[in-house]
């Protein structure tokens, strides 16, 4: 059995990272598990994996599920049908992981080699453990942060506009206005797009 040995790092201020070597043929829902593991989070946030460049620039994007099960199709692309191998193969090839959407844990994770599994050794293994994990829940939660509307590798001031003038002139707001409970009311829908 073949082995990829992945350095997993969280993006921190700290450095911290974990290096993982786990089978060529095992699936990304495999992969995105045992990174949880290795930095002791609980699974339940959504997740994907980005293919990535030189660059850390997001690539095609591997969801850890569909978003629209009504409209799946055969042979579309989700981390429980997808094995490593098949975007995978070379050392120093790059993959962005981003858990919970509202928090935005990125992860950078390269490729460091491809070997014969070893005698003896159960995998997944966690090869390598290198600074104290943050706390799951240690990053808080902006929801008015450009990250939620906008491609993080795009420029942070785009808003993704929905049509309608209401809620859109409510996306564009710099913040600046004093709010009251008022405001909201006429926007019906608003709901639906945060």
């Amino acid at each position: 059995m073949n082995i990829y040995k992945f350095r997993v790092i969280i993006d921190t201020e700290e450095d911290v990272f974990r290096d993982i070597e786990i089978g060529t043929e095992v699936s990304f829902r495999e992969f995105h598990e045992n990174i949880l593991k290795a930095f002791e989070w609980e699974e339940g946030e959504m997740a994907s994996f980005y293919l990535s460049n030189e660059m850390w620039e997001k690539g095609a994007e591997i969801p850890l599920m569909e978003m629209d099960e009504i409209e799946h199709t055969a042979g579309t692309i989700n981390m429980t049908n997808t094995k490593l191998s098949d975007y995978v193969s070379k050392p120093d090839e790059k993959i962005i992981y981003v858990y919970d959407f509202l928090r935005m844990w990125c992860f950078y994770i390269e490729l460091i080699s491809v070997k014969k599994a070893a005698p003896g050794v159960l995998y997944p293994n966690l090869a390598l453990s290198y600074g104290t994990s943050p706390e799951q829940d240690s990053k808080e939660i902006d929801l008015f942060s450009d990250d939620l509307f906008s491609d993080v590798s795009e420029n942070k001031n785009k808003v993704e506009l929905t049509g309608d003038p209401e809620i859109d002139a409510y996306l564009l707001d710099d913040g600046q206005d004093d709010f009251d409970d008022n405001n909201f009311e006429s926007l019906d829908g608003l709901d639906e797009y945060m």
